[in-house]
């Protein structure tokens, strides 16, 4: 699952922007960034809220797909892992009640 760095390329290709640009505005390596994109490097969530900005995207809707990826990154090869999803869920919307 890439969710995370499909969207940030398909909207930097949209915008017709380089990698090297996007890149040098972020100040981080062109092959990082082509990475982070491909799924091979997992981005900070600094560089979300920076990419999110570059690319006009919402922040918030980019920071629940980078997160998406790295639950499903740690739940993937996991045979409980929807079990241990469905666990954090009801703990999490018990939390949110709580406050």
């Amino acid at each position: 699952m890439n969710k995370f760095g499909d969207a940030i390329r398909t909207q930097r290709e949209a915008k017709e922007l380089l990698l090297r640009h996007v890149a040098a505005e972020m100040d981080v390596d062109t092959a990082m960034l082509s990475k982070i994109e491909r799924g091979e490097r997992r981005a900070k969530r600094e560089q979300v809220i920076q990419l999110a900005k570059i690319l006009e995207l919402d922040k918030n809707e980019l920071l629940t797909l980078w997160l998406a990826d790295r639950v499903y990154e740690v739940i993937q090869n996991e045979a409980l892992g929807l079990d241990a999803l469905k666990v954090a869920e009801q703990e999490a919307n018990y939390k949110k009640i709580k406050k």
